[in-house]
């Protein structure tokens, strides 16, 4: 991956066509080359040298779109910030990189000068917005040339250190390299048919994850126009598909859940949708279908992948109708079931996911004793999923190890639990945990948002799910809510459900 060529070869074939959209603003790919490398051409004054970490602590805005592509083009190291972060959090990501310069939007709760005086490895902050004392990114791109030397570094060097967690405890940053970086790119070739005139849609998917990190390599490689949402709106992702076609992008469960939500989903023009991509958590079957009625041009796309596979690294193969299936792994990635020894297991059987090849990050910055906990010797990674395949060589995800609730020694996957729950009319989201419990040792517990307008209690929803799942399986307790906690990227917060549950 080599983001500098990218931008010089969609300057010089796509010159004036809209690389991004944001707040109907829109940035030829001419202007998004000259602003990456003003940028690039600062950083490097500033004595940064491949190799070195530049934190990154804005929203899905223009100045990101800048930041994480020059930081890529001088060949530096990108440490994207989630923005939920608080200036604690920061400070403790900065030391643990020892990241260089921060490239920060100033929030209010945001504390920059003490930020500054507590990272000793910080030699310069920049902000994205006009801030007393320190220099914006406006400043540099009005004065800085867009002449830009090609930089010297490797495709296997240290490309990227994404955090997916350890805001107090053991940070877990995962290595990537620029080659790392290749993966979905070629995964997605693989499987489908894009080009330059698909109209890619980042709808609120944050680029400190790879979810969205992916789009701005998508744009890059493909050519693709990209629609930038800041935030996740319902009815502002259905405007936007229809105001500029989209055709390709991606949503979590609570998002397209949210669409089916609105009243007025379906008078919106959703034909120019190609593919919609609903991989990044467990999906419902039947929520996916209903989803597919709003597009039904489109192909819904399931697949899987991780921040520490680079994902995706498995796709549903188009013309194949069983949407619950992860699909199959492209080529560059090997994947295996095993039991709780190590043992490969056979078709059908449940066991472990193991993947191995040229996504498998390089292990966890500055934590060994985490990274021997995830990755083999031999290369195997252990994803902590729990899944099969079938006869035909398609994978299946049925949750995830700490998702397991063990029922008086029965296994029970939460993800089955919610899909059960889901399937009455009267549901609009649920999710299912383990809590304690004296007897049985854990039973589970579902929190459950009602749709608008209905009515419904435990003893109902009882009696509903008698018919779909074994008595083992069914909830003892229920929590009716308003809303489900959800993450940065969309997904139902079950760490925070979790905090709530109380033994009994």
């Amino acid at each position: 991956m080599n983001i500098r060529e990218y931008l010089l070869n969609n300057e010089s074939q796509y010159s004036q066509k809209p690389a991004v959209i944001f707040k109907d603003k829109e940035v030829s790919f001419s202007s998004l080359k000259e602003n990456v490398f003003k940028l690039a051409n600062f950083l490097r004054k500033q004595g940064l040298h491949p190799s070195e970490k530049v934190a990154v602590f804005l929203p899905d805005n223009l100045e990101a779109v800048y930041s994480y592509l020059a930081v890529l083009s001088l060949g530096g190291v990108l440490v994207p910030f989630d923005f939920m972060l608080t200036s604690e959090e920061i400070i403790n990501f900065i030391n643990h990189s020892e990241a260089r310069v921060l490239i920060v939007y100033p929030k209010k709760d945001i504390d920059l000068e003490k930020i500054e005086r507590s990272c000793p490895s910080l030699k310069k902050i920049i902000t994205s917005s006009e801030k007393e004392g320190f220099l914006s990114i406006r400043e540099i791109l009005e004065k800085e040339s867009p002449d830009f030397a090609s930089p010297d570094f490797k495709q296997e060097d240290l490309a990227c250190i994404l955090y997916t967690s350890g805001s107090t405890g053991h940070p877990k940053g995962v290595m990537l390299t620029f080659k790392h970086f290749d993966t979905p790119i070629n995964c997605i070739k693989h499987f489908l048919d894009t080009s330059s005139k698909d109209v890619i849609f980042c709808a609120g998917v944050p680029f400190s994850h790879l979810g969205g990190f992916d789009y701005l390599l998508l744009m890059s490689y493909f050519s693709q126009t990209l629609v930038l949402l800041e935030r996740f709106h319902p009815l502002e992702v259905l405007r936007y598909i229809e105001k500029y076609k989209v055709s390709f992008m991606w949503l979590v469960p609570s998002m397209y859940t949210a669409i089916l939500s609105l009243k007025e989903y379906n008078k919106f023009d959703l034909s120019s949708l190609r593919y919609v991509v609903v991989f990044g958590a467990p999906s419902s079957k039947a929520l996916l279908k209903r989803f597919h009625q709003v597009c039904p041009q489109a192909y819904l796309l399931n697949g899987w992948g991780m921040t520490e596979t680079s994902a995706p690294n498995c796709v549903l193969p188009p013309g194949i109708d069983k949407l619950e299936s992860i699909g199959k792994f492209y080529p560059g990635m090997q994947a295996k079931i095993v039991d709780e020894e190590g043992r490969k297991l056979g078709a059908e059987e449940q066991g472990e996911l193991w993947v191995k090849g040229e996504g498998v990050m390089l292990g966890y910055y500055k934590e060994p004793q985490l990274t021997e906990g995830v990755l083999m010797p031999e290369g195997w990674l252990k994803t902590g999923d729990i899944a099969y395949y079938d006869k035909e060589g398609l994978f299946y995800i049925v949750g995830r190890k700490k998702d397991m609730i063990k029922v008086a020694g029965e296994i029970v996957f939460s993800p089955e639990v919610e899909e059960k729950i889901q399937l009455h009319p009267k549901v609009k989201e649920a999710a299912v945990v383990g809590i304690p419990d004296k007897l049985r040792g854990e039973v589970p517990k579902a929190f459950v948002v009602v749709k608008e307008g209905e009515a419904l209690d435990e003893d109902e929803l009882k009696v509903f799910l008698r018919k779909h799942l074994a008595h083992f399986k069914i909830p003892h307790y229920f929590e009716f809510l308003s809303q489900l906690p959800k993450t940065r990227t969309g997904k139902i917060d079950k760490k925070l459900l979790a905090s709530l549950k109380t033994e009994v």
